[in-house]
C-alpha cells in the first residue's frame, strides 16, 4: 500500500466527471487499498478517486472508529434521498476549512463491491452526508459550492471535529 498525494482545491481534476469501472482487478484493488490508506493518514471519513488523480467512480468511507468499518462503493448511484441536515462540513481537498451544507438525512444507493458484487445500502446521518458528499467529487462538485455562507477557518481546537465531517 502507498499514500497517494490529494488534490485541492484549485486543482483541475476535481472539476471533472469521473468515468465507470467496468471491471475489478488487482490494479483496482490496489488503488482502493492506497485510498483508503491516504484516507486515514489524513484523519478523513471520506475520500473519492479524483481526489488522488484518477478519474474513476470509486470512493472509500468510513465513518466509524473500526478500520474494518471501511465502505467501498464502486459506480455508486443514489435511487432515494429524503429528510434533511445541515451541519458543518470539511473535505480533504479544502484543507483548514468547514462550512455549513444542507444534505439529505437519508439515501439509499446501489454500487459495486470491491468484488464488483452489485449491492445497496441506506445510510443516515453522518454516513449519508459523507455519501452525497463523495458522490458530489464523481460528478466534478466540491462542497463549496453548497456552502451557506462563509467557509470557516478551521480553528486548532476544532481540528477533531472537523475530522469527522467528509
Amino acid at each position: 500500500m502507498a499514500l497517494r498525494i490529494i488534490r485541492t482545491i484549485g486543482d483541475e481534476v476535481l472539476t471533472k466527471k469521473a468515468k465507470e469501472v467496468k471491471s475489478v482487478n488487482d490494479r483496482t484493488r490496489e488503488l482502493i487499498d492506497d485510498m483508503v490508506d491516504t484516507m486515514n493518514d489524513a484523519n478523513g471519513v471520506g475520500l473519492a478517486a479524483p481526489q488522488v488523480g484518477v478519474m474513476k467512480r470509486i470512493v472509500v468511507i468510513n465513518v466509524t472508529d473500526d478500520p474494518e468499518g471501511t465502505i467501498v462503493l464502486i459506480n455508486p448511484q443514489i435511487l432515494e434521498s429524503d429528510g434533511e441536515q445541515t451541519g458543518n462540513e470539511g473535505c480533504l481537498s479544502v484543507p483548514g476549512k468547514v462550512g455549513i451544507v444542507t444534505r439529505p438525512e437519508h439515501v439509499v444507493v446501489s454500487f459495486r463491491d470491491r468484488d464488483f458484487n452489485e449491492q445497496t445500502m441506506e445510510a443516515e446521518g453522518l454516513l449519508a452526508r459523507a455519501v452525497c458528499h463523495e458522490l458530489d467529487h464523481l460528478e466534478g462538485k466540491l462542497y463549496v459550492d453548497l456552502v451557506e455562507g462563509e467557509l470557516m477557518d478551521v480553528d486548532r481546537g476544532d481540528e477533531e471535529e472537523e475530522q469527522e465531517t467528509p
